[in-house]
């Protein structure tokens, strides 16, 4: 579900932003498995990744940005994986037909596990890492100044 933020909406989560980050530090130090939080004379206990979670949201709606909540075993399509990895349609094909993603058919579709694109997306942000890592040593060491 995708919300588009109101300015209103933005300055509630600016205000309340900073609460939030300060409380999630302490947490993460105290290694804390669950967060009370009041609402309406309700207390609530919520688990501690949901918690991390409100926190990027408000983070983003904070800065105007739209927010997006989606499962991770969510099934996309092939536009849906190339909107989300910035790149086109019959790259991602590409990248399917080869097995570089792992995928699967409904009727003639294909259909690509949501947490497969994540594992791509992080196995390609480490390989740039290394070759980043390796340029910049390869600089150094024919003193090009870097």
């Amino acid at each position: 579900m995708e919300t588009m933020v109101s300015a209103h909406d933005r300055q509630i989560a600016r205000t309340s932003l900073s609460a939030i980050k300060a409380k999630a530090r302490q947490l993460i130090r105290k290694k804390n498995r669950g967060v009370n939080i009041k609402i309406n004379d309700a207390d609530i206990t919520i688990p501690q990744t949901a918690f991390s979670l409100l926190s990027d949201i408000l983070s983003n709606m904070a800065d105007g940005k739209p927010v997006s909540v989606i499962p991770i075993e969510t099934e996309i399509t092939t536009q849906q994986a190339a909107n989300l990895l910035h790149v086109s349609r019959p790259f991602i094909v590409k990248l399917l037909e080869t097995g570089v993603i792992p995928f699967f058919k409904v009727g003639r579709h294909r259909r690509i596990l949501l947490k497969d694109i994540r594992a791509y997306e992080e196995r390609q942000q480490q390989t740039r890492k290394k070759q980043l890592a390796f340029l910049a040593k390869q600089a150094q060491k024919l003193n090009m100044g870097y």
